[in-house]
């Protein structure tokens, strides 16, 4: 057994904390709401009066907290983690945070004697109940290690991102693509809908294609990321039915903002001389611009 604090009882945090009681570890909660605080000891953890008090006698610290400032709050002020924590104690911070709070945090904290890794989960609140949660951690991969039987029981996926400050690259990464999808995920199917087309039906022929599958697991690895720019489908066909598109949304009063900022993406690779090539070279043309 583990004696384990965990500060931040939210949504997320309370499933997580209760999920480590299961895993049949100690562990000492603090919240500033009193209500989640009682659901802690319901939950069969134990509560203190301050970060500092909920940590005194761990030797791994958890947050899981909304901001980069309520984290440096709850680590350096008043009654704080660093006041109660043992010297070389672990520290994992799973909020999610801009990365450069995070390098920022990570060096205040090795300078006060601590170790640690930031350790921003994926998937919903329904996977932080059911301990199900994808954790993307960051930091040594022995302070990994020592933290993977916390870890595994709030998350059934451990991925070392590959060193300090990694997992919150990644969650900030993984976040961008997932927000911006929705997005797009809305527009598609109000505008199927609109035409007239049966959304469960357009559902089920785009889950059968990259629109659906998602080009990281289709079309990328077939071409891009191997070298290969022959085209499958070429830019020049691509810009073309996304011009469809936008041209019928406009005629069904549908606006598409995401298609016309991807429509600019592809002219600029026509200009580049590119719109013979394989559709994931626009991949290669932003390597190029920004990378090399």
């Amino acid at each position: 057994m583990v004696e384990v604090a965990f500060i931040g009882l939210g949504a997320m945090g309370l499933a997580m904390a209760k999920n480590i009681i299961k895993g049949g570890h100690r562990v000492v909660g603090f919240d500033k709401s009193d209500e989640a605080m009682q659901h802690h000891i319901e939950n069969g953890g134990v509560t203190a009066s301050s970060p500092a008090e909920a940590v005194r006698d761990c030797s791994i610290a958890v947050t899981m907290l909304p901001v980069g400032d309520v984290v440096k709050s709850v680590l350096f002020g008043p009654t704080g983690i660093i006041e109660g924590i043992a010297p070389n104690s672990l520290l994992i911070d799973m909020s999610t945070i801009h990365p450069f709070e995070n390098d920022e945090i990570r060096k205040d904290v090795i300078a006060r004697g601590m170790r640690m890794l930031d350790a921003p989960v994926g998937r919903t609140s329904e996977q932080a109940q059911t301990g199900n949660l994808l954790i993307m951690a960051g930091g040594a991969a022995a302070d990994i290690e020592e933290a993977r039987p916390i870890l595994e029981c709030m998350g059934d996926l451990i991925i070392d991102c590959g060193g300090p400050g990694m997992g919150s690259r990644m969650k900030i990464i993984n976040n961008l693509m997932t927000t911006v999808l929705n997005v797009l995920t809305a527009e598609v199917l109000t505008l199927a809908e609109s035409t007239g087309l049966d959304r469960d039906l357009a559902i089920k022929v785009m889950s059968g294609t990259a629109a659906g599958l998602g080009h990281m697991s289709t079309t990328y690895p077939a071409k891009v990321l191997k070298g290969d720019l022959s085209p499958a489908f070429m830019i020049d066909l691509a810009k073309k039915d996304l011009n469809i598109a936008i041209k019928m949304s406009e005629q069904f009063g549908v606006p598409l903002v995401l298609a016309r900022n991807a429509e600019t993406v592809y002219s600029d690779a026509q200009a580049a001389g590119r719109g013979a090539e394989d559709w994931t070279a626009l991949y290669a043309m932003m390597r190029k611009k920004y990378l090399v």
